[in-house]
């Protein structure tokens, strides 16, 4: 059955959408009761979600609840190849096979906010190998040297003499020939995908289909308030960190980003959304909006029990001063560490150089004492406390040679 109200479609087309091309033709779909085939391209170069990634999942959700029918193409075959968007340099190929077990993760992933039973999966090499070279030039007949030059990430690199190789123009041109092989309605993608979006269009009517309708969601800004979230900045919030490590980085977003975090991440209504945005422009403490929603996306990853214990946590380590209660142990036999070694083999830190960085900075602290030195000598009768940042704790124990 499919949903087809005005309310429901006015508002998968506005909450969290940068742009919808074509919007009247797709409203007119929308409202008409046919099931659209709504079409999410994947290259699984990575296999660990973040919240900035769930936001075109959460607005393939909604669709999925209207009734229409969500399919996830993943790109066994281009994601060999690499999407240069936002690179400035060529993306380095993954093999298929690893490709395809970082799918199966990510299908785990997204079922948080998706019914995978519903959901249609393909995959591109199905129809992309089978193309031979007369079909892929006259699939490259459909775009010009300039257009595809057009793209921002191509003039900058000409710009910085960086170079280009030809099998990137072939990139957004599979992209779209995946639109032609799945009959797509309707395409999601973030900004940063439009021109590969656009392509589609172009492609499907090439091949006399009628041109997909496109949606745009926005780029989520990390931690730091900046930049794209992503791995390579560390400034993420994974999809499967650990409760009390979600509600953490939460807390230490820019105040300026909290209702922008709500609207996309969360299923929080935009009029309470709003009223939140009034009341800390009067000066209300935005504290207390970062809790909610450090709440709230607990809730949505875990349960609504571990979001509550994940805000009492916070308040008794940050706010009270009290220690983590679940904190890690760890024994060690010898009375000397060096804390770089120790903090990167201990997963406290993701590598050694970050360690030296945040040594550097005077986030490590030894029993609420800012350390900087990398040589530790530990006491073989007071447990000793290290903390890395706000959220990180550890305790050591020196045990000598009974460890």
């Amino acid at each position: 059955m499919i949903d087809k109200s005005k309310e429901k479609i006015e508002a998968v087309l506005s909450r969290g959408v940068v742009d919808v091309i074509q919007k009247d033709e797709l409203k007119k779909k929308l409202a008409s009761g046919k099931e659209l085939r709504i079409k999410l391209g994947i290259d699984p170069s990575g296999s660990d979600l973040h919240i900035g990634h769930m936001v075109v999942i959460k607005k393939l959700k909604e669709f999925q609840e209207m009734g229409h029918k969500v399919v996830l193409v993943f790109g066994n075959f281009t994601g060999q190849i690499g999407d240069p968007t936002g690179k400035m340099e060529s993306r380095k190929a993954k093999t298929k096979e690893e490709l395809e077990k970082n799918a199966k993760k990510y299908i785990d992933q997204v079922s948080i906010l998706l019914d995978t039973s519903k959901i249609e999966v393909r995959w591109n090499a199905d129809w992309l190998e089978k193309l031979s070279f007369a079909d892929v030039v006259q699939l490259a007949s459909c775009f010009t040297v300039a257009q595809m030059m057009e793209r921002d990430m191509f003039q900058d690199r000409v710009s910085k003499n960086l170079p280009i190789s030809m099998h990137e123009f072939l990139y957004p041109l599979m992209q779209g020939y995946d639109s032609v092989a799945l009959k797509a309605d309707l395409e999601l993608g973030g900004t940063d995908q439009t021109f590969n979006l656009l392509a589609g269009r172009t492609i499907q009517k090439a091949y006399g289909q009628i041109p997909q309708d496109i949606l745009t969601v926005p780029i989520l800004e990390g931690m730091d308030g900046v930049k794209k979230m992503g791995k390579s900045e560390n400034n993420y919030i994974a999809v499967d960190d650990l409760p009390n490590e979600m509600f953490g980085k939460v807390m230490s977003i820019p105040d300026n980003l909290i209702t922008k975090y709500f609207e996309l991440a969360t299923n929080v209504p935009l009029s309470e959304i709003n009223e939140m945005k009034k009341a800390i422009e009067a000066g209300e403490n935005p504290m207390t909006f970062k809790k909610r929603l450090g709440r709230e996306l607990v809730t949505i990853y875990h349960s609504a029990e571990e979001g509550e214990k994940a805000e009492q946590e916070f308040t008794n380590v940050f706010s009270q001063r009290q220690l983590p209660e679940d904190i890690e142990i760890v024994k060690i036999s010898e009375a000397e560490i060096n804390i770089v070694n120790f903090m990167a083999e201990n997963k406290l830190v993701a590598s050694k150089s970050e360690a030296r960085r945040l040594l550097e900075q005077g986030a490590v602290k030894i029993n609420d004492e800012k350390l900087t030195q990398e040589v530790l000598n530990i006491s073989k009768t007071n447990e000793t406390i290290i903390q890395v940042g706000k959220r990180r704790f550890i305790k050591v124990i020196y045990v000598g040679n009974s460890a």
